[in-house]
């Protein structure tokens, strides 16, 4: 409910941040939104629905949400979305790099359009939004913290093999800027999401698909939308000011180990073993 007061945080831990999220209006974009915003923060969220905007805007505190309509691979658009956030709050001290999206496919059957649609909506995307947000405020300002959403596991993306190639270069990107904007009071971090029931999510993949997510985490669920949004105030918060270069794993275990454990078939032998103790 709209001014409801955060189940992790401590009332006002964002007082006078300001954060700009892209990607607000649906997912793990508007769960951070409404999370920054019950924190005290200022959230200006851009998308490209100005309908999807109106909905997380009913969801914050009044006032605390800032809606604009973007899209972040236009780099006008961007620009103009940049320079209007400081306008009217003077500041950024968060960008959360939240936009991005993929298709499953073949490797075989992906386009060279359907390749450089992937890479032009995550990677180019990121780097324009990053390098706009960082010249025109957190350099000038001397500080920041820059994060990115990237995936789990970190092994290939079968099936999606553009937006792996995608996360990938995302997260070495924010490893180099960390070390060439430390000079800058400037934190740059990726946060690695395995499985997250989301609504696009639901919309996008088939029941099967969405289904086998839960089986293959040893924690045997997916995640939520909630709980990246918890990672990404921490982050925001001082709690997060030593943490910079960092891929940082929310996936349930899954970059460890994929599914369940022990194997069925080894608790079956065990089951075996123990019976002919008996």
């Amino acid at each position: 409910m709209p001014g409801t007061a955060s189940s992790v945080f401590r009332d006002g831990l964002l007082d006078g941040q300001v954060a700009l999220i892209s990607g607000a209006g649906s997912g793990i974009g508007r769960a951070t939104a409404i999370e920054f915003a019950r924190l005290g923060a200022t959230v200006v969220g851009c998308g490209r629905s100005t309908e999807k905007l109106d909905e997380t805007a009913a969801l914050c505190p009044p006032g605390r949400f800032d809606a604009v309509a973007c899209d972040v691979r236009e780099e006008d658009q961007v620009e103009a979305l940049v320079d209007g956030a400081l306008e009217r709050h003077e500041r950024i001290d968060v960008l959360f790099n939240n936009a991005g999206g993929q298709f499953m496919a073949p490797a075989e059957t992906v386009s060279m359009k359907g390749w450089r649609t992937i890479l032009r909506l995550n990677l180019e995307s990121v780097w324009l939004m990053t390098s706009t947000v960082a010249n025109r405020a957190m350099i000038p300002q001397q500080s920041g913290k820059i994060i990115r959403i990237t995936g789990s596991p970190h092994n290939g993306f079968p099936l999606m093999a553009h937006g792996g190639v995608a996360r990938a270069g995302e997260e070495n990107l924010m490893r180099g800027l960390a070390v060439e904007w430390a000079r800058y009071g400037i934190r740059c971090l990726s946060v690695a999401c395995g499985p997250v029931l989301t609504e696009t999510f639901k919309g996008k993949y088939p029941i099967d698909v969405q289904q086998a997510m839960h089986s293959q985490t040893p924690l045997g669920r997916a995640g939520t939308e909630e709980e990246v949004a918890w990672m990404i105030a921490f982050l925001a918060s001082p709690g997060g000011d030593w943490h910079t270069g960092s891929v940082i794993t929310m996936d349930g275990g899954m970059d460890c180990y994929r599914g369940a454990f022990p194997p069925k078939e080894y608790a079956d032998e065990a089951a075996r073993t123990e019976e002919r103790r008996t």
